[in-house]
């Protein structure tokens, strides 16, 4: 296998987790900002269907593991409620390339209840922006002088 496929898929699995890394890394590889666009929001994506599908039971799972009684009323859980009370699935998908990981926010949206379709199509549309967003971002930093003179 070349170094390439394996550069790759490193900075798939990093984006299953954490979006921000699919920008920073691919941008350090040497990838196109649509090649960052699209390894960043295939990570996501991928995350997304899988937790959107069995979100529920992975919460359970999660619950039944933990014996411990948890604080339902945190300052976390309210900033949540209050999100999702003001903007609803579309806010949450928004938010969750920047403050959330693909898996917090697919498991709040399912938490919530929310369409399955719904998830996905609005997690798409939230990772496509915020894809393109720092892709393109980096790439005018990584052109700003000083910058590119401490990267060479």
């Amino acid at each position: 296998m070349s170094e390439a496929f394996f550069t790759f898929f490193g900075i798939y699995l990093l984006c299953l987790i954490k979006f921000f890394a699919g920008p920073v890394l691919g941008a350090a590889a040497g990838y196109s900002p649509l090649e960052i666009i699209g390894v960043s929001v295939l990570g996501m994506m991928t995350s997304v269907t899988f937790f959107t599908f069995l979100g529920t039971r992975v919460k359970k799972a999660l619950q039944k593991r933990s014996r411990s009684q948890k604080k339902v009323f945190t300052k976390k859980n309210r900033r949540i409620v209050r999100i999702w009370s003001s903007y609803g699935e579309v806010g949450i998908a928004a938010l969750t390339p920047i403050l959330l990981t693909p898996i917090g926010g697919t498991l709040i949206l399912v938490s919530f209840g929310s369409d399955k379709k719904k998830i996905l199509g609005y997690m798409l549309i939230s990772g496509l922006i915020w894809g393109a967003i720092f892709s393109f971002s980096i790439e005018w930093l990584l052109l700003f002088p000083p910058i590119s003179a401490l990267i060479q």
